[in-house]
């Protein structure tokens, strides 16, 4: 698999984290899981092949345009055949801006973005395939997102609230309480929790847990520490509640992930 990120232009720097091109040749089966990062993803599979993920212990082939809500528990995905797909990697909290519908909906789950975003997105696929240029086809996708980014300026003050939120919740020396944090900007903290699940699809504690597991998913991918040392580092209570917490999120225990088998280093988060 071929992979490469490519920066948003300054005008969506605060709400894209990233776009992406992912190739695969025309004789990869590729069998992979994806774990939680904290990100939700729109792909355009723009090549021969496709995409299969696993749904109640049987693979369903997905949509040419996909919508990736939070993946919360492991999710495991096939390639097949050529495929090349363009994706647009949003921050936890700004995939909210582009879509209608409350992002939490979308959890665990892979969605027909067309279902979603209906004639509009067509035309963008179309555009896609017809110019293979990928500067073109970055500019492309910046114009799309910025006519819809336009269309929900009320909910900007939000975003930035949740922003700001995020923002306290990923140092590594923060241990206050959700009640604490709600009454340094001035709101309650049920209203908190509310605004925060809404635009991220995520609890603040759930956030908080998987900005923790891309840390020590980052550190095991090195192999440079031991479980001990990463699990202190990255804030659990001690070495088991590390190796509990990492396999519900992977399905394998940080001594039995194997990083050189994973796409999930390459599109990590925190990386």
């Amino acid at each position: 698999m071929n992979y490469k990120e490519i920066y948003p232009g300054d005008r969506l720097r605060d709400y894209v984290k990233c776009y992406y091109i992912s190739e695969t040749s025309m004789n990869d089966s590729l069998e992979d899981r994806a774990f939680a990062t904290g990100c939700v993803e729109i792909m355009f599979n723009l090549g021969t092949g496709s995409w299969q993920t696993a749904v109640n212990g049987e693979f369903v082939t997905t949509p040419d345009i996909e919508l990736w809500g939070q993946i919360i528990r492991p999710l495991t995905f096939k390639c097949l055949g050529r495929n090349i797909m363009f994706g647009i990697r949003f921050f936890p909290h700004t995939a909210s801006l582009f879509l209608n519908e409350n992002i939490e909906q979308f959890n665990n789950q892979v969605f027909d973005f067309k279902d979603v975003a209906g004639a509009p997105v067509r035309l963008l696929h179309s555009k896609l395939l017809e110019n293979p240029s990928l500067g073109k086809r970055v500019e492309i996708v910046e114009d799309f997102l910025l006519r819809r980014l336009s269309l929900f300026e009320k909910r900007f003050s939000k975003i930035q609230l949740v922003s700001n939120i995020i923002d306290e919740l990923k140092q590594d020396d923060f241990f206050d309480n959700i009640e604490n944090v709600a009454s340094r900007y001035g709101i309650t903290s049920r209203y908190l929790q509310k605004i925060f699940l809404q635009y991220s699809g995520l609890t603040p504690k759930l956030f908080s847990k998987i900005n923790r597991f891309q840390n020590s998913l980052r550190l095991v991918a090195k192999k440079g520490s031991s479980l001990t040392s990463i699990g202190y580092d990255c804030g659990y209570f001690d070495q088991s509640h590390f190796i509990r917490e990492f396999k519900s999120f992977t399905g394998f225990t940080p001594s039995g992930y194997i990083p050189e088998n994973s796409s999930a280093i390459l599109i990590s988060a925190n990386k």
